[in-house]
């Protein structure tokens, strides 16, 4: 598996998928191609579907340093991934000189066809969370331990620093009021929550709401194209902050238990998208929200110093009921359902360190187990379902008068 460095990335939203991976791309042409004359871009599958609505064509325009044009093409089906795209580049004289196929392929990672430097190396030689987990017994480590093994200490800066934009996207989104861009007229809503925390007449209501306005504010900073962390995508980016900034607060954690915490989710982050899929133009939302969520069901065990079962029961129990989630985006924005869910997703988390707490001696499912589950399940849902915007409520959307 790969370094959480390629996990946790810092970026503009509104897309790891749609908007930082083919900005990625974009980049590798600047760089191998720097005297090109022109650069016609195509999209395929999920890029064609949802691309404007992701922004797509927008970041292509702005990072390709030459003349160009992006096409969309949504005949072509035969892909090596739903979200592929093709750079043709052309010299002054109007020649074809190159073709590059790259495909975008989940959390801002990108591959490009016949070019394997472009893929990190794998600095941790477990494969599945069994094999971590029988390391860890073995050597007596916690899952942050095992990551420092493989990372070294100075990992933990690293997380650190992804703590602070966590915490810095949350405080501006809950700071920030209007509309959203991309035409639904969806209006911001985490500043309107937080405001409400008072009235709550209940522990467990003031929970649901500061948990929620935390998602949403990250969401909404996501979907508002602000600046983010994958994790794992920006889609979904807003349920690993909302839980830990709750946490944070309410139990006074230190920034060093939080990275500890966030090493402990980006291990489970990895086993998903080394061994599943965290795109949801591959395999659903899912592969998003619900990695998002037991990523942040295990940073929250680890935070609580579970032992490594009762996290892989956070972490199984979370991914476990949102199989056959699909990825239905109204108009291809991350607005319509997708910030709901994070919402929906924080909670779920909390709810899955509760069942960990209390169930995990009575557990039957392994977390490779479901993680294997859900990309099958991916795989069998129809294109319609999987980032297109061609089925589901993305079809079905009314606007409410």
């Amino acid at each position: 598996m790969q370094s959480l460095k390629m996990l946790y990335k810092i970026g503009k939203g509104p897309s790891s998928s749609h908007t930082m991976g083919p900005q990625y791309a974009a980049e590798y042409i600047n760089e191998n191609y720097p005297d090109a004359s022109f650069v016609k871009v195509i999209l395929y599958g999920s890029l064609a579907l949802t691309g404007e609505g992701h922004g797509t064509d927008k970041v292509l325009k702005k990072t390709i340093s030459a003349p160009n044009e992006i096409v969309l093409d949504i005949e072509t089906k035969d892909l090596p991934h739903p979200n592929t795209l093709d750079f043709v580049i052309y010299d002054n004289n109007k020649n074809e000189i190159a073709k590059v196929r790259a495909m975008s392929i989940g959390g801002g990672e990108i591959r490009i066809e016949g070019v394997p430097a472009v893929t990190a190396p794998e600095v941790y030689p477990q494969k599945n969370f069994d094999e971590i987990k029988e390391y860890c017994l073995m050597h007596h480590l916690r899952l942050s331990d095992y990551v420092a093994n493989y990372e070294g200490e100075a990992i933990f800066m690293f997380l650190k620093s992804v703590w602070e934009q966590m915490k810095m996207t949350v405080r501006e989104g809950l700071a920030m009021e209007g509309v959203l861009p991309g035409g639904l007229e969806v209006e911001r809503k985490a500043k309107y929550l937080y405001a409400q925390r008072h009235m709550d007449e209940t522990p467990e209501t003031r929970e649901n709401r500061l948990v929620c306005a935390y998602a949403y504010a990250a969401s909404e900073q996501n979907a508002g194209g602000g600046m983010i962390t994958t994790a794992p995508t920006c889609g979904a980016s807003g349920v690993l902050p909302a839980v830990l900034f709750y946490m944070q607060e309410k139990k006074g954690f230190t920034d060093f238990e939080i990275a500890k915490a966030l090493a402990a989710a980006g291990i489970v982050g990895n086993v998903v998208k080394q061994n599943a899929s965290i795109s949801g133009a591959e395999a659903g939302c899912q592969a998003e929200i619900g990695t998002a969520c037991s990523m942040a069901a295990a940073a929250l065990a680890e935070l609580h110093f579970m032992d490594l079962d009762q996290i892989e029961y956070a972490a199984e129990n979370a991914m476990e009921h949102y199989l056959g989630l699909t990825c239905d985006p109204v108009c291809g924005l991350v607005q319509i359902p997708c910030i709901e869910r994070n919402a929906v997703a924080a909670m779920r988390a909390i709810n899955a360190l509760s069942l960990a707490n209390f169930l995990t001696s009575t557990r039957k499912v392994k977390f490779d187990t479901v993680v294997e589950t859900m990309y099958q399940t991916g795989k069998d849902l129809k294109h319609h379902y999987r980032e297109t915007s061609e089925g589901g409520l993305a079809v079905n959307y009314q606007a409410l008068d």
